[in-house]
């Protein structure tokens, strides 16, 4: 009789994640109450919370209506600074976007190739968002396949759900769960979907469980990767993400578009709500269509890393350090590349772990951009009449980003 009940118990908690399909199609919320709120009320609140908490990274991004974003999806009390940051960029756009295409990692099953589902729809404590048509038209011409198990209980699409809920309006999705597969065949899939009305998110977290000082570095050199565009670099790179295949298939994607990625804002669970032994790492990434089209022309991308350096090492030498020296090495060498010296409006932004802590710069072209670079970047630094000047302590935790006006 005992021996009856255990396995009774068992066989219930292993057939649990699997009970959330609804009869109709609907694919019923597993993890609301644990990664989030399960009352609507209260998750409503906590997601508005988040979107005023990440409302500030939003200064000097541009107004266009990005085109895809790389988004969080772990527990909503870890995450919501940089959550909050990517849901508040997408409200400014509401209306824009018709349809969603999700492109998230597979935590729990284990399987080769992508997953979709055929139809219904994903519910949440916020309502449904129905499954697009041509979730259905993908697994018919046989580029993706059914992986009921994974779809029953992965958490990488249904945690981003209400945040999207809460900011785009009506809308359909496309969820594409990857397991074992070439990021060049994801990419490959995803970009006839892509158009004006459509946004791509790519649902992934950063590094897993290094010590805080760690991870940042680690973080740091992903996020430069994913802003240079550099999906070798990336690729290089261990324990980067969690969704790095759909990271890596949405640096294709903007490399053939010319898109152009933007830093919302970092952190890691010892930033928000955890210990710091073991952290996890977040960031909220946007990519953004305006360059579509045409070449991103003026810098490259060695010219464009020449000027965040500068910019760095004139900060650095304020306080008698200097770059690493292989950083020294590559800058001398760029530092007499003629385009350096053509004239342009430059911006020099800062921040420290994904808030704002300086912005100066100048519209007019004046002065030669490396010359714009350093006197912008000692402004930004330290007289940003918004901010108190920066100290030394504050130099390990910073990100600079050059901005030269066409």
């Amino acid at each position: 009789m005992r021996f009856f009940a255990i396995l009774t118990v068992l066989v219930s908690l292993l057939l649990a994640p699997f009970a959330a399909q609804a009869a109709d199609g609907v694919r019923m919320p597993v993890w609301a109450g644990s990664f989030y709120p399960a009352a609507p009320d209260e998750l409503g609140l906590t997601v508005d919370r988040c979107i005023d908490a990440g409302k500030d990274a939003l200064f000097g991004l541009p107004d266009a209506a990005p085109a895809a974003v790389v988004f969080p999806h772990a527990g909503y009390r870890y995450t919501c600074p940089v959550a909050g940051a990517a849901a508040a960029l997408l409200a400014r756009s509401r209306g824009v976007y018709r349809r969603v295409v999700l492109i998230a990692p597979d935590h729990r099953v284990g399987f080769a190739g992508i997953a979709t589902r055929a139809g219904g729809a994903y519910r949440t404590p916020l309502g449904d968002v129905p499954v697009g048509p041509a979730a259905a038209r993908l697994l018919a011409a046989g580029d993706v396949r059914e992986v009921p198990a994974s779809d029953a209980r992965e958490h990488a699409v249904e945690v981003v759900l209400p945040f999207l809920q809460r900011v785009l309006g009506d809308f359909s999705l496309i969820p594409l769960v990857t397991g074992r597969v070439d990021p060049a065949r994801v990419a490959q899939l995803v970009s006839p979907l892509l158009n004006g009305s459509t946004l791509l998110v790519v649902s992934s977290d950063l590094s897993h469980y290094l010590a805080y000082d760690a991870a940042v570095r680690r973080d740091r050199r992903t996020i430069a990767a994913i802003l240079g565009l550099d999906y070798s670099g990336f690729a290089a790179i261990p324990n980067s993400a969690c969704g790095r295949t759909g990271i890596a298939a949405l640096l294709r994607i903007a490399r053939r578009r010319h898109w152009r990625p933007r830093l919302l804002r970092r952190a890691n669970s010892g930033d928000t709500a955890g210990g710091r032994d073991r952290v996890v790492g977040y960031a909220a990434i946007a990519f953004y269509r305006d360059m579509e089209g045409r070449k991103m022309a003026l810098l490259d991308q060695e010219q464009g890393r020449a000027l965040v350096l500068l910019a760095r090492r004139t900060i650095l030498e304020r306080f008698g350090r200097r770059l690493a020296p292989e950083e020294e090495e590559f800058l001398g060498r760029r530092l007499d590349d003629p385009a350096l010296a053509r004239k342009a409006g430059v911006f020099v932004t800062i921040k420290r772990r994904g808030r704002l802590r300086g912005c100066i710069g100048s519209l007019a072209a004046v002065e030669p951009i490396a010359e714009g670079v350093r006197r912008n970047a000692v402004n930004a630094a330290f007289g940003d009449p918004r901010f108190p000047p920066l100290s030394e302590k504050e130099l390990d935790g910073l990100d600079i980003e050059v901005s030269v006006l066409t």
